[in-house]
């Protein structure tokens, strides 16, 4: 994956999730769509504004949506950086883009199950927590998604095996589009990980010494 598009030279201010294997995966899905010139874009959670800014390089219009600060000042600073157009807002991806379709929405959102019922509020965990099933932003997502996409609209999500592909499917499925599992790739865990072992075994969401977690690229169509 060392030759995915992204943009180079991107800075990110403290805790602000940088670029991984699972944006490199969504990326290279990316790499296969066609935009351009009068493509309206949305990215979800952009970060430092990596896969926004790629979107960007191709010709689209793109929003990108980030709770975090911290994510909308680096997303623009690295815009001025790449001299691309890019419209950055702070907030709730559904009320910053109320009432907007969309061409094209790609998303990488908090996936990692976590303790807690509620979805942290502040701190950089807020870019991997996602709720003892991990599907706290991904069901939002899935049911979003028919009022954010144009017909013909397509979105493109990157989540771990662990959240159950079939559920994510299912959903959009039931929203209305048509779904499917585009790309897999496994990594290794990293460090959030390996510190809630136990707790995922517990849970049945990891076998035990499990060592590799499974990533996946969900590619939904609304018709």
């Amino acid at each position: 994956m060392s030759s995915t598009p992204l943009p180079l030279g991107l800075v990110a201010l403290p805790g602000v999730y940088q670029p991984q294997a699972d944006t490199l995966l969504l990326a290279e899905a990316l790499s296969q769509e066609e935009l351009g010139p009068g493509t309206d874009a949305l990215e979800i959670g952009t970060g430092p504004g990596a896969l926004a800014l790629h979107a960007a390089g191709r010709g689209a219009r793109v929003t990108a949506v980030d709770v975090s600060w911290s994510a909308v000042v680096t997303a623009r600073l690295n815009a001025l950086r790449r001299r691309l157009p890019l419209r950055v807002l702070h907030g709730d991806f559904e009320a910053r883009t109320a009432g907007r379709r969309f061409d094209f929405v790609v998303t990488n959102p908090p996936y990692v199950p976590a303790p807690g019922l509620r979805l942290p509020s502040h701190g950089p965990e807020r870019a991997w927590d996602a709720g003892p099933d991990g599907r706290g932003m991904i069901d939002r997502i899935c049911a979003s998604a028919p009022a954010m996409l144009r017909p013909g609209g397509v979105l493109l999500m990157v989540h771990s095996g662990m959240c159950r592909a079939e559920g994510t499917l299912d959903r959009l499925t039931g929203m209305g589009l048509v779904a499917e599992v585009t790309a897999k790739a496994s990594v290794p865990w990293g460090p959030v990980l390996r510190s809630r072992r136990a707790w995922l075994e517990r849970r049945g969401l990891a076998a035990e010494d499990e060592q590799w977690e499974e990533l996946v690229i969900i590619r939904a169509q609304y018709l």
